[in-house]
Protein backbone atom coordinates (compact mmCIF):
# COMPACT_ATOMS: atom_id res chain seq x y z
CA UNK A 1 0.00 0.00 0.00
CA UNK A 2 1.40 3.33 -0.66
CA UNK A 3 0.43 7.00 0.96
CA UNK A 4 0.77 9.54 -1.37
CA UNK A 5 1.55 12.65 0.47
CA UNK A 6 0.32 15.95 -1.45
CA UNK A 7 2.87 18.16 -3.64
CA UNK A 8 5.34 20.26 -1.79
CA UNK A 9 3.56 23.30 -3.45
CA UNK A 10 0.38 22.82 -1.39
CA UNK A 11 -0.07 23.33 1.97
CA UNK A 12 -0.44 20.11 4.45
CA UNK A 13 -3.85 19.68 5.44
CA UNK A 14 -4.13 20.02 9.08
CA UNK A 15 -5.66 16.69 10.21
CA UNK A 16 -3.25 14.84 7.35
CA UNK A 17 -1.14 13.52 10.79
CA UNK A 18 -3.83 11.57 11.45
CA UNK A 19 -4.34 9.57 8.46
CA UNK A 20 -3.78 5.61 8.89
CA UNK A 21 -4.66 2.96 6.40
CA UNK A 22 -5.98 1.05 9.65
CA UNK A 23 -8.66 4.36 10.16
CA UNK A 24 -9.55 4.56 6.16
CA UNK A 25 -9.75 0.72 6.32
CA UNK A 26 -12.81 0.82 8.96
CA UNK A 27 -14.42 4.23 8.13
CA UNK A 28 -14.91 2.52 4.25
CA UNK A 29 -15.31 -1.12 6.42
CA UNK A 30 -13.18 -3.13 4.16
CA UNK A 31 -9.85 -4.98 4.72
CA UNK A 32 -6.89 -3.03 5.18
CA UNK A 33 -5.28 -5.29 2.56
CA UNK A 34 -7.60 -3.95 0.03
CA UNK A 35 -6.35 -0.64 -0.23
CA UNK A 36 -4.25 0.53 -2.69
CA UNK A 37 -3.24 4.06 -2.02
CA UNK A 38 -3.80 7.03 -0.31
CA UNK A 39 -3.66 9.52 -1.52
CA UNK A 40 -3.81 13.06 0.57
CA UNK A 41 -5.05 15.50 -1.44
CA UNK A 42 -5.41 19.52 0.25
CA UNK A 43 -8.84 18.98 1.15
CA UNK A 44 -9.71 15.53 0.46
CA UNK A 45 -8.09 11.74 0.45
CA UNK A 46 -8.26 9.84 -2.24
CA UNK A 47 -9.11 6.43 -1.40
CA UNK A 48 -7.75 3.66 -4.39
CA UNK A 49 -8.63 0.10 -2.89
CA UNK A 50 -9.66 -3.23 -5.07
CA UNK A 51 -12.95 -2.29 -6.77
CA UNK A 52 -13.46 1.02 -4.56
CA UNK A 53 -12.26 4.11 -5.35
CA UNK A 54 -13.67 6.62 -3.04
CA UNK A 55 -12.78 10.09 -1.25
CA UNK A 56 -12.45 10.29 2.41
CA UNK A 57 -12.67 13.71 4.34
CA UNK A 58 -10.30 13.73 6.86
CA UNK A 59 -12.31 15.20 9.69
CA UNK A 60 -13.63 11.66 9.36
CA UNK A 61 -10.28 10.13 10.41
CA UNK A 62 -9.48 9.72 14.28
CA UNK A 63 -6.73 11.26 16.35
CA UNK A 64 -3.57 8.97 16.84
CA UNK A 65 -0.65 9.36 19.69
CA UNK A 66 2.38 8.42 17.40
CA UNK A 67 1.55 12.19 16.22
CA UNK A 68 0.94 16.22 17.59
CA UNK A 69 -2.12 15.77 20.04
CA UNK A 70 -5.26 17.41 18.31
CA UNK A 71 -5.70 21.32 18.82
CA UNK A 72 -8.45 23.17 18.87
CA UNK A 73 -8.60 23.94 15.47
CA UNK A 74 -8.66 20.21 14.71
CA UNK A 75 -11.61 20.01 17.34
CA UNK A 76 -13.37 22.69 15.30
CA UNK A 77 -12.74 20.74 12.16
CA UNK A 78 -14.54 18.03 13.64
CA UNK A 79 -17.23 19.92 14.67
CA UNK A 80 -17.82 21.36 11.91
CA UNK A 81 -18.25 17.72 9.89
CA UNK A 82 -20.11 16.37 12.84
CA UNK A 83 -22.84 18.97 12.48
CA UNK A 84 -24.02 17.31 9.18
CA UNK A 85 -24.71 14.02 10.48
CA UNK A 86 -27.70 13.56 13.17
CA UNK A 87 -26.02 12.77 16.22
CA UNK A 88 -23.72 15.76 15.33
CA UNK A 89 -20.77 13.41 17.34
CA UNK A 90 -17.48 11.26 16.07
CA UNK A 91 -18.58 8.49 14.07
CA UNK A 92 -18.84 5.05 15.83
CA UNK A 93 -16.13 2.91 13.91
CA UNK A 94 -14.12 5.46 16.45
CA UNK A 95 -15.00 3.00 18.99
CA UNK A 96 -13.53 0.22 17.14
CA UNK A 97 -10.58 1.94 16.20
CA UNK A 98 -9.85 2.88 19.48
CA UNK A 99 -10.71 -0.84 20.84
CA UNK A 100 -7.74 -2.50 18.58
CA UNK A 101 -5.15 -0.29 19.34
CA UNK A 102 -6.23 -0.54 23.38
CA UNK A 103 -5.13 -4.49 21.88
CA UNK A 104 -2.45 -3.48 20.09
CA UNK A 105 -0.51 -1.73 22.75
CA UNK A 106 2.86 -2.82 23.46
CA UNK A 107 3.43 -1.85 26.80
CA UNK A 108 1.15 -0.57 29.19
CA UNK A 109 2.91 2.95 28.94
CA UNK A 110 1.51 2.73 25.16
CA UNK A 111 -2.09 1.78 26.87
CA UNK A 112 -1.93 4.38 29.01
CA UNK A 113 -0.87 7.23 26.25
CA UNK A 114 -4.09 5.98 23.92
CA UNK A 115 -6.65 5.97 27.27
CA UNK A 116 -5.63 9.35 27.70
CA UNK A 117 -6.00 10.09 23.98
CA UNK A 118 -9.40 9.14 23.97
CA UNK A 119 -9.97 11.02 27.51
CA UNK A 120 -9.48 14.12 25.86
CA UNK A 121 -11.88 13.23 23.01
CA UNK A 122 -14.33 11.77 24.92
CA UNK A 123 -16.92 15.00 24.53
CA UNK A 124 -17.25 13.42 20.98
CA UNK A 125 -17.99 10.17 21.81
CA UNK A 126 -21.65 8.93 22.26
CA UNK A 127 -21.59 7.78 25.99
CA UNK A 128 -22.42 3.94 24.55
CA UNK A 129 -19.25 3.84 22.89
CA UNK A 130 -17.57 5.71 25.42
CA UNK A 131 -18.53 2.96 28.02
CA UNK A 132 -17.81 0.49 25.52
CA UNK A 133 -14.02 1.80 25.36
CA UNK A 134 -14.08 2.02 29.38
CA UNK A 135 -14.55 -1.51 29.38
CA UNK A 136 -12.09 -2.77 26.21
CA UNK A 137 -9.51 -0.55 28.09
CA UNK A 138 -9.76 -1.99 31.51
CA UNK A 139 -9.73 -5.59 29.84
CA UNK A 140 -6.29 -4.48 27.98
CA UNK A 141 -5.18 -3.05 31.23
CA UNK A 142 -5.85 -7.04 32.89
CA UNK A 143 -2.72 -7.70 30.27
CA UNK A 144 -0.08 -6.04 32.40
CA UNK A 145 -0.64 -7.06 35.45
Amino acid sequence: MIITPQPQSQPAHPLARFVTPEAIALLLEIPIEQIKEIRLWPNVILVVAKRLTRFVSYADLPPIIEVQPPQKQDFARWRKRWKKNETKQAPEFWGEFYKHKFWQAGCVNQLRSWGELVNAIKFALCPKVLDFLRGEYLQAKRKYQ
